[in-house]
């Protein structure tokens, strides 16, 4: 009798393990599906801002810009993709050949992670955790080491400079923008992304960030703008200075990841802007979410309701982001370059005082409530 309980349960026990074993397998399955699937949408969007700079750029120059390839020249970010992979990959002779490889990808991987913690919907989200904003800043930091090292191993001095000018503009832009995510953070009482867009859910478009931090998101915008290295913040890159900066030595694929990266950066500030200041994936129009679910109520269509809710909500926030593109890329081809002194000066002297400026006001706005 002894025995065979000790077989069954030694059974039970095999039983557990499988069930865990699958139970596993299945997150794991899952979870690479999501990932996956936001590489595919981020590579895509990475393809549509790139034919969207080239139309506005034309459109401001009064230019047709890219037709031929597919309609209105959609594919041709895809033509030149081709072209890059095709191209000869060169390393130079007396170049560090492993800090020359690894730069690139040091500079595109840290960008994807940084996905995880975006909301594109109230349910649509890789990775939920209590730090989502701060870990944006922090992953975003590892780039500019990226940089300097493809301008070291270039063996360059035009290609170090331009790696050194990233260090030193990436440093000077990051400190502005921590205040301006505490700032967020003070009024939302959370670091969480959901949580800071569901603090906005309430009046619609009166009740996003922007109205209530005014300051703080044209110091986090203009941030945001020098963090992706946009003009007129290119200085890493100035060609008639630097000779293409960093990326001088470099061709083919590894040269297109740099253009890549610097897309995604874009990519990525954007939602951040829409999550932190416009309400995230919240309709603009004030109760039409609850006005949505009474009508989906009352005509007993709630799944279909259900079904076509998180579609909206990504909708909404790719709208919101692509609006914050498109203003980035108009600046680019309105304002002039600035000089490496001017662009250092206007970080430490003027966004710096003024985002802490704001913090203060924010957290002094906070102890009044609280008491």
């Amino acid at each position: 009798m002894i025995i065979g309980t000790e077989f069954n349960g030694e059974r039970l026990v095999d039983l557990f393990n499988k069930l865990e074993i699958a139970t596993n397998l299945s997150e794991s399955f899952w979870i690479f599906t999501y990932t996956l699937i936001l590489v595919l949408g981020v590579t895509m969007g990475v393809s549509v801002i790139a034919w969207l700079e080239r139309k506005v750029s034309a459109g401001v120059q009064q230019r047709i810009g890219p037709e031929y390839a597919g309609p209105l020249g959609i594919i041709q970010s895809l033509a030149d993709g081709i072209k890059l992979l095709l191209k000869e990959d060169v390393v130079p002779a007396k170049g560090n050949a492993w800090l020359f490889t690894a730069g690139p990808a040091v500079v595109v991987i840290p960008v994807f992670i940084t996905y995880l913690v975006i909301p594109f919907g109230q349910h649509i989200i890789l990775s939920d955790s209590g730090i989502g904003v701060f870990f944006w800043i922090a992953i975003s930091s590892i780039v500019p080491l990226g940089l300097l090292m493809a301008g070291y191993g270039s063996n360059n001095k035009y290609s170090f400079s331009g790696g050194l000018r990233a260090a030193a503009q990436s440093i000077s832009y990051e400190i502005p923008l921590a205040p301006c995510v505490l700032s967020i953070s003070l009024l939302s009482g959370s670091l969480s992304t959901v949580d800071i867009v569901e603090t906005q859910s309430k009046y619609g478009l009166l009740g996003w960030n922007l109205w209530r931090q005014p300051i703080g998101f044209l110091a986090f915008f203009i941030s945001s703008l020098a963090e992706c290295e946009r003009l007129p913040f290119d200085l890493p890159e100035a060609e008639e200075e630097l000779v293409a900066g960093y990326q001088t030595e470099y061709s083919g694929i590894k040269f297109g990841l740099f253009y890549v990266g610097s897309h995604l950066n874009l990519l990525v500030s954007s939602p951040f802007v829409a999550v932190l200041y416009s309400g995230g994936w919240n309709s603009p129009i004030p109760f039409f979410e609850n006005f949505g679910q009474n009508v989906s109520t009352l005509s007993g269509i709630n799944e279909s309701f259900s079904i076509l809710r998180p579609v909206i909500e990504v909708a909404i926030t790719l709208s919101k982001s692509y609006l914050y593109l498109f203003i980035s890329i108009l600046t680019r081809w309105t304002l002039p370059r600035v000089r490496m002194d001017q662009l250092l000066d206007l970080g430490w002297k003027f966004l710096l005082p003024i985002a802490l400026g704001n913090l203060l006001l924010t957290a002094s706005f906070r102890i009044l409530l609280i008491n």
